[in-house]
């Protein structure tokens, strides 16, 4: 066997490694975990956004609320901030009583709704205009740009924005406490195939956290927590980051919550516009 016929022969063991199908990934490959997690949104990859009717994408509450701020920017040709840098109160309380998204401490009044940064949708609205390019500020005021206008009418094109802007350039541990690390951002799209397999019943947070970290163990094995075991610690974070600050915010997913404190037990189910808006196609991968 000659140099040549060695290379071909290893090239070809190692594309039927990363093609053979593998059971922590819910039966994909190597490779088609690497689109799952690089390329999620792209036509060659399993996962697909598909278009909705008018009626529909008005069932998104962060499509609708980000709208709202286009709007009201565009009406107002450009808004103030105050000193910090923020929207003013006035703003805040507009967007937040149109009721796309309520947060249960500003319902509780545990907090008040005084200031931008006292509500996690609003300044998560704000931040993913601005790091999507379809805000710029300039000397403590904020507006349109140019490039807003083509995603301005168009929903599907400026969904596609929002959620390419929040899975990969929004940093989703920054609304919590859970440390600068990867979890439940990392493989968000693997994330998406478990819920269109398992969704239609009404499965715990934790069924797919499990699911989730046998397919990503390093993501568990690096963290460490003072408070709690590390298996319940990091298994809250996928939860709270991956269904409450995530798909719900896209009206994609129900959540059912008993109890409370250590008690407190987190249920799941797609919604309908879960299968009409995600498309996940079946593993290819070859079977050992």
């Amino acid at each position: 066997m000659n140099f040549k016929d060695i290379q071909r022969y290893a090239e070809q063991f190692m594309q039927e490694r990363n093609n053979r199908s593998v059971l922590e990934f819910e039966g994909y490959s190597p490779a088609e975990m690497h689109q799952i997690l690089h390329f999620t949104f792209e036509d060659y990859g399993p996962i697909k956004i598909q278009e909705l009717t008018n009626e529909d994408y008005e069932k998104i509450p962060l499509l609708n609320q980000i709208k709202f701020l286009l709007n009201l920017i565009d009406k107002n040709k450009e808004i103030k901030l105050t000193e910090k840098g923020f929207l003013p109160t006035k703003f805040v309380s507009e967007i937040y009583n149109q009721g796309f998204l309520k947060e249960e401490h500003i319902e509780k009044g545990i907090v008040k709704l005084n200031k931008e940064l006292n509500s996690i949708t609003i300044r998560l609205s704000r931040l993913l205009l601005e790091l999507s390019g379809l805000v710029k500020k300039r000397n403590g005021k904020i507006s349109l740009t140019q490039k807003s206008k083509e995603f301005q009418d168009d929903n599907h094109k400026l969904l596609l924005l929002i959620l390419e802007t929040f899975s990969k350039k929004f940093n989703w541990a920054y609304f919590d406490g859970y440390g600068e690390n990867q979890i439940g951002q990392l493989g968000f799209g693997f994330s998406m195939i478990l819920l269109s397999k398992y969704g239609n019943e009404n499965q715990l947070a934790t069924f797919y956290a499990t699911k989730y970290f046998n397919a990503f163990p390093l993501l568990q094995e690096v963290q460490v927590s003072e408070y709690d075991t590390v298996e319940r610690y990091t298994k809250d974070c996928y939860s709270i980051r991956t269904f409450e600050r995530f798909f719900d915010y896209f009206g994609v997913i129900n959540i059912e919550t008993t109890g409370s404190g250590f008690n407190r037990l987190t249920y799941i189910t797609k919604t309908d516009l879960f299968d009409k808006l995600i498309k996940c196609e079946s593993p290819k991968g070859i079977k050992s």
